[in-house]
């Protein structure tokens, strides 16, 4: 797949990990009672391997489907794949189109598009003999700004000191929670920070434009760098901008569009300031280098979007560290294990920027045997019969 006497692809491996948790995750969505991680491996006949991460979230036991969609649908399209990995997730997404369609799953396959796309990135650099942020067009890989995310207005107090005490300044709080949007607990949130720490705040598409008019007037008393998905991802570009205009917060928002015409939609508006496309939801390494390319060329903040395990993390992380800009790598902040058991890193900052290994490809392998208690199942899939 890149190109004439390149090794051809050999196997395909799928680890479906779940984490129960001590105590459910409060979110607009529904309460999270696990933490679940899909993560592939792509090997070529050379024995060279890439890894990437199916996003599978949601709804509860989203992750189940999923894993069977992608034993089902990739093994054939990954042997259609042709030309070089930069163009994978394209492929595939034009390849389950039809299927998603008429399955009305444009999600799900995105998901597994994405996931893939990843995978071969990962191969081709380590084919390479690069880090995977080189591969996507860095001079060299570094470090790169971070900031935890995921804090509950319930619980935030002992999530602001934990992060603290790995390094972190920058902090996003969940709001639109009760009868008064989580706009107390946020009040206090922001007393308890010091002079040095930023905060943000994410909505989670829950309020309407009239709600939402009303909210920003209230949160431009408090000092926030972005007000998340005020509306939903499919309100129209020309109610987002209007809100926009009254905001004294900017808007962020990208982690639920689903198409390139979206993003060039969304960034067009003016309405954001900061865009967010999650790798593992859609577009993958290259489809979201290409969103962040063209954000930071508008004049915008380009902030991957990411709360899943810890090869869409650190895959999120090396492409932050390849287009630049002034964003920052969103780490969670809540409980989960597969997060460090999968990204070779325990969570903390250096000197306030999340390290990013060196060696080519990811710069590690997952450790997937150090997440053993969690593996739910593992399916590996010969290539050569498809």
């Amino acid at each position: 797949m890149d190109g004439p006497g390149a090794p051809a692809l050999a196997r395909l491996t799928l680890y479906h990990f779940r984490h129960r948790l001590s105590r459910p995750i409060s979110t607009i969505m529904g309460p999270v009672t696990a933490r679940p991680a899909l993560v592939l491996k792509i090997e070529d006949t050379e024995g060279a391997a890439g890894y990437g991460e199916i996003w599978c979230n949601f709804p509860p036991d989203g992750d189940l489907h999923r894993m069977r969609l992608a034993c089902n649908i990739l093994p054939d399209a990954l042997s259609a794949i042709s030309a070089g990995p930069e163009t994978a997730f394209f492929q595939l997404a034009r390849r389950f189109h039809n299927l998603s369609l008429q399955a009305g799953e444009p999600g799900p396959l995105a998901q597994v598009a994405a996931g893939a796309d990843i995978a071969l990135a990962d191969l081709a650099a380590r084919r390479a003999g690069v880090p995977l942020a080189v591969h996507l067009g860095a001079e060299r890989v570094g470090p790169v700004p971070a900031y935890a995310s995921g804090i509950s207005p319930d619980i935030w107090p002992g999530q602001l000191e934990r992060m603290r005490a790995r390094g972190f300044r920058d902090f996003k709080l969940r709001i639109g929670f009760g009868v008064e949007d989580s706009l107390p607990e946020l009040a206090r949130m922001v007393a308890a920070l010091a002079p040095d720490e930023r905060l943000r705040v994410d909505a989670n598409q829950s309020w309407s434009f009239d709600t939402a008019l009303a909210r920003v007037r209230k949160l431009g008393a408090f000092d926030l760098h972005w007000l998340e998905e005020p509306l939903r991802a499919d309100a129209p570009w020309p109610e987002w901008q209007r809100l926009a205009d009254a905001s004294p917060v900017p808007l962020a928002a990208g982690e639920n569009l689903r198409t390139a015409a979206d993003f060039g939609a969304a960034i067009a508006s003016g309405a954001i300031r900061v865009v967010q496309p999650d790798i593992c939801k859609w577009g993958g390494l290259n489809g979201a280098a290409e969103v962040a390319r063209q954000a930071l060329a508008a004049g915008l903040s380009y902030c991957p979007h990411y709360l899943g395990g810890g090869v869409g993390l650190m895959a999120s992380a090396h492409l932050l560290a390849a287009v630049g800009g002034p964003g920052l790598l969103e780490v969670d902040s809540s409980e989960n294990p597969l997060s460090a058991g999968l990204s070779a890193h325990d969570g903390s900052l250096a000197e306030g920027r999340f390290p990013i290994p060196d060696a080519p490809g990811l710069g590690y392998d997952p450790d997937i045997a150090c997440c053993s208690d969690m593996l739910r199942e593992k399916i590996e899939i010969p290539l050569s019969a498809y």
